[in-house]
């Protein structure tokens, strides 16, 4: 399989939360030359950042489960069973910080946390 949104254990996306949108977008659409496009369809505002055609990151505001969590860009890695990875990832000896969720008409995610404490987002995208 060769499209990283689908292959098991590829980094198949990036998203930045931030407390200011607005600016970030202008930030980043300068700086890199993305093309934005903002879109609201979970209730949720989400920017799509583009380079060139293709879509490479998202860009939202802080949800408030975040809590005081500064703004941070964040990794995904597509995984075949985002439960079973999050369990997996127990019993390596690292945390499940988000448990397993749906993003709707996207996948099912979830927050883990190596040994170390570094963080990394897994998600198992719907089938289209």
């Amino acid at each position: 399989m060769t499209d990283p949104m689908k292959q098991h254990g590829a980094f198949s996306w990036n998203e930045l939360m931030t407390t200011d949108p607005g600016a970030a977008k202008k930030f980043y659409s300068t700086l890199f030359g993305w093309a934005l496009e903002d879109m609201n369809t979970t209730g949720i505002d989400y920017t799509i950042a583009k380079a060139g055609d293709k879509e490479v990151a998202g860009i939202m505001g802080m949800p408030p489960e975040a809590g005081n969590m500064p703004p941070m860009w964040g990794a995904y890695v597509t995984v075949d069973d985002v439960e079973a990875s999050a369990r997996q990832a127990e019993t390596l000896g690292g945390k499940i910080l988000l448990e397993p969720r749906d993003i709707p008409d996207v996948g099912r995610f979830c927050v883990i946390s190596d040994p170390q404490g570094a963080t990394l987002s897994l998600i198992t995208y719907l089938e289209k």
